[in-house]
């Protein structure tokens, strides 16, 4: 990232480096600041959730509700035919 490279480059110079690069590319301190904590955090250099490691855990939540739901559909459908079956089979 862009802006992350740029902060690298400068840090240690002076303060105020985050507050000055994130002005410079117009972007809010707070969110640079973030952005390159999370860089850091990538990097091996923080501990924390990685970017990679977040999607992947976000796509398995997702995998996992939606196999939740097949499930219970599953459930319903073999609940209800093997009622069918019970109603045909005392006839």
């Amino acid at each position: 990232m862009r802006m992350v490279r740029a902060l690298r480059a400068e840090l240690g110079t002076e303060h105020g480096t985050v507050q000055r690069v994130a002005s410079q590319l117009g972007y809010g301190t707070e969110s640079v600041r973030s952005w390159v904590r999370q860089a850091d955090i990538d990097e091996g250099h923080l501990p924390g959730t990685s970017t990679s490691d977040a999607a992947r855990l976000k796509a398995l939540e997702q995998e996992n509700r939606e196999l939740k739901r097949a499930n219970e559909i599953l459930k319903r459908a073999a609940s209800f035919f093997g009622a069918e079956l019970d109603r045909q089979h005392k006839k």
